[in-house]
């Protein structure tokens, strides 16, 4: 029956209540009732009583006393009823319904009932019958059983489905099932699952909290446990009684008995006609299992076995290509002179959905160091092997002492000849940390980001060309290169848009959150990595994210040996400029910075007469030299063995100035005989 009604403040009872039944009613077996819905009172007679298998003193005049008699889903379907009746403007309802006697059996029984209305229209009152149903039904009960069990069946069937189609692990499975929803639907009170694992059973299901069975985490086949003898046979096997698991497992039931199980099935999960595992469902208060419910659990069985080895497969595939891609990545990172390096990488959660970011730490002549960030387009086994062409790509152009925005063109080149649709984004940078000097070069990747010495972070905007692959198939090899200097005790931070993705959020969005951690994060840059890659995970990301910190360490100006060495090719501005950078930056890192300006006048000087009288790139050598004075020795060298000469300057002024310059600035000077080049030298005494 319905539960609950109004509290009233004041009981005021109709004048007529109770209705007095026609004797008929009782002669029928049927009982009337009178619900006053102002009070919450509910008269039953004793024919009523009867039909719910109640006495008058176990009744206690409201709904709420034939909750014992009313099983629940059949009293949340009754109220919806008579909900839905008091809302709308009918006035009458009628309903089927099951009770449950005192012995326990299920039985039907039938209610209509009249809604009073008062002149407001409100529903007050309600007076009905109440009636057993059984005789009227006893034709038609089977097969509303049978189409009710049907029904049930299949939302069973087509609920637990949906709950696995997601699944994506085995314990993604294991959790779809074996949660509280999911053991609803099954029926059941707990679940354990077993994985067949070379000739044994792996349990890693293990029915409800602290029922695990010790010595039963891995069991042979051959052993007398449910599980393994559905394994075995490959047919389920139902146990419809305590008895009856008692007489089949005795030294399995001696240790479960205290769980009160009154029958269990256990099913063998077969794919491709080999048994993969078993399930084995847990049940109080069930006695046995009808020939329908076999039927149900079976294609159960059949549904969990395919959804297992999804899962099993998926996991394998996943392994195999992460296998792959960390063989890809670099085993090593080299250790970095006045600085230091974290990486880190997190594959996508499962799947094939890995593939294409990679970071790599490159070692250049001088001391310098390449780093590298990138993603390769997809999230497959082909994108991580592409990804490892153009890791090797990179490194073997910026190896051969090509500037910044010449390695990015011309890894596009390769990637867009590679004969695939696939392109990449990336950042590189060249870094010099004994001077803080960063070449960074991007293409069509999200900036880098710029943590200081005082803790705070920023974005660092850089110029950048299209993806690789994409430039070359357009023709736009442009990669502008930006020149920034780190100070000591400053971080940069390089990473894949796995670290920045957000569900429901823009990148930039992404970018201020993650720029935020920063700012909170540990001062400790391996610790720093590790928690971002946490909040990453946290967040629930899935895509794969590579990370790279790289951060220039406080150090004091070299005593002697300090080395530097730049490329600069004919005919590349940017080269030059990057150039100058490094001079300044270095002559001001080791302590000479009152002759910074005739330093870098002198040595721009020869950089370009090298370029403009020669056909080949000019090479830029500083370095400490140790002695009674430090002193700076500043080098170009050049392809070409015509040895420079003083001329005087032209009209113009302009020309003719070079070797003037250089005498005069510089305390010393000379050239020497290369190979088939020279190199134009010149030193600077330090103060």
């Amino acid at each position: 029956m319905c539960h609950g009604g109004p509290v009233p403040t004041t009981v005021s009872l109709p004048d007529d209540w109770p209705a007095h039944p026609d004797r008929s009613l009782s002669l029928n077996r049927m009982g009337s009732f009178d619900w006053d819905l102002v009070t919450g009172l509910m008269h039953m007679d004793e024919a009523a009583l009867d039909v719910f298998d109640l006495t008058p003193a176990e009744y206690g005049g409201r709904p709420e006393s034939l909750s014992p008699r009313v099983p629940p889903a059949e009293s949340a379907r009754l109220d919806a009823m008579v909900s839905s009746a008091l809302k709308s403007e009918v006035d009458s309802y009628g309903a089927y319904f099951r009770i449950r006697c005192r012995d326990g059996r299920l039985r039907w029984t039938h209610t209509q009932g009249r809604v009073m209305r008062g002149g407001d229209g409100r529903p007050h009152r309600i007076i009905g019958i109440v009636r057993d149903a059984t005789e009227e039904l006893s034709h038609s009960a089977e097969r509303l059983g049978l189409d009710e069990e049907r029904r049930r069946q299949t939302s069973v069937v087509e609920s637990t489905t949906a709950a696995l189609a997601h699944a994506r692990t085995v314990q993604d499975v294991i959790d779809a099932l074996g949660d509280a929803h999911g053991l609803e639907r099954l029926g059941s009170m707990g679940m354990v699952m077993g994985l067949v694992e070379a000739g044994r059973i792996h349990l890693v299901a293990e029915g409800p909290d602290g029922s695990f069975v010790p010595g039963t985490r891995y069991t042979r086949i051959d052993e007398q446990y449910p599980m393994s003898e559905v394994v075995r046979s490959l047919q389920p096997r139902f146990l419809d009684s305590a008895e009856e698991f008692a007489q089949g497992y005795p030294a399995l039931w001696a240790k479960i008995s205290y769980m009160r199980i009154s029958a269990a099935a256990y099913l063998p999960l077969i794919a491709q006609a080999r048994p993969i595992g078993a399930i084995g469902l847990l049940y109080q208060d069930k006695d046995g299992f009808t020939q329908e419910e076999r039927n149900l659990l079976v294609a159960l069985g059949s549904s969990i076995a395919q959804s297992l080895q999804r899962a099993m497969l998926l996991e394998q595939e996943h392994d195999l290509a992460e296998g792959l891609q960390q063989a890809m990545l670099p085993r090593r990172i080299p250790a970095v002179p006045g600085g230091e390096i974290a990486v880190r990488y997190r594959s996508a959660r499962m799947g094939q959905d890995i593939g294409g970011d990679w970071y790599d730490v490159i070692p250049l002549p001088g001391g310098r160091v390449g780093a590298v960030i990138g993603d390769v387009q997809g999230h497959d086994t082909h994108a991580a092997a592409v990804m490892g062409q153009l890791r090797i790509v990179l490194r073997a152009y910026a190896a051969e002492g090509h500037s910044p925005g010449t390695v990015m063109a011309r890894a596009s080149v390769f990637l867009h000849e590679l004969d695939t649709e696939r392109f990449a984004t990336c950042t590189y940078v060249e870094a010099d940390l004994s001077t803080g000097v960063l070449q960074v070069v991007r293409a069509g990747h999200i900036d880098p980001l710029l943590r200081t010495r005082d803790g705070d972070c920023h974005r660092l905007p850089v110029g950048g060309g299209m993806p690789l692959g994409l430039s070359a198939e357009f023709g736009r090899l442009e990669y502008p290169v930006t020149t920034v200097e780190l100070d000591p005790g400053e971080t940069l931070l390089l990473c894949t848009d796995g670290l920045v993705e957000h569900p429901g959020a823009d990148l930039d969005d992404g970018i201020h959150l993650l720029a935020s951690h920063i700012r909170g994060g540990p001062a400790d840059l391996q610790l720093l990595a590790d928690r971002l890659c946490e909040i990453a995970t946290e967040r629930g990301g899935n895509d794969d994210m590579a990370l790279l910190l790289l951060r220039r360490r406080p150090a004091p100006a070299p005593p002697g040996g300090g080395r530097l060495q730049q490329h600069v090719a004919p005919g590349d501005p940017e080269a030059l400029v990057a150039a100058r950078h490094m001079i300044g930056a270095a002559v001001r890192a080791w302590g000479a910075r009152e002759r910074a300006d005739e330093i870098e006048l002198v040595a721009d000087e020869l950089i370009v007469n090298a370029l403009m009288h020669t056909d080949g790139p000019a090479i830029v050598t500083l370095r400490i030299l140790a002695g009674h004075e430090r002193r700076l020795r500043v080098e170009v060298a050049d392809r070409s063995s015509a040895l420079p000469r003083r001329r005087e300057a032209g009209d113009s002024g302009v020309s003719g100035r070079g070797l003037m310059l250089v005498d005069r600035l510089a305390d010393v000077w000379g050239v020497e005989p290369r190979g088939s080049g020279k190199c134009v030298w010149c030193e600077f005494v330090m103060g």
